[in-house]
């Protein structure tokens, strides 16, 4: 890889991960794993049967979030993905871990080309997570 131009921007995660294509690879990798790994049965029990609606949802988030299209935040105008989760039944640290290894293993199965990216965003979802089962019960009228 040759050395980038000092005036060039910097790489969006999006566009390091690959696009919409290895997002939607990981989302898939990890309701799979949600739906068959027993150590993320809490994880499970906390969405709806059908998970095809939240397949969607993640994908268009996490593409928004490292920087791609916006269609997650068009779609749902001042939503906060912190304040969806908080009203969740059931939201903990313990349901947040399952959440955060289940995506880690997903990542670290379907991203193997870039393990340094795979460690930078599991670390961010764990620190988003752990806000959530911090918050989690809590009204956003403070």
């Amino acid at each position: 890889m040759s050395e980038a131009d000092p005036k060039s921007k910097p790489q969006l995660p999006f566009d390091r991960i690959g696009g919409r294509e290895p997002i939607a690879r990981m989302v898939n990798r990890f309701y799979d794993l949600m739906e068959s790994e027993p150590d993320f049965s809490e994880l499970r029990a906390m969405h709806a049967p059908d998970l095809t609606p939240m397949r969607e949802s993640l994908t268009d988030f996490l593409m928004a979030w490292m920087g791609g299209p916006r269609d997650w935040f068009e779609k749902r105008p001042g939503a906060c993905i912190m304040s969806a989760h908080r009203a969740l039944d059931g939201m903990n640290f313990a349901v947040a871990t399952q959440w955060v290894l289940a995506m880690q293993q997903a990542a670290k199965e379907t991203i193997p080309g870039d393990p340094d990216f795979v460690d930078s965003m599991v670390s961010a979802f764990a620190s988003m997570s752990k806000g959530m089962a911090a918050n989690a019960g809590k009204s956003d009228n403070h």
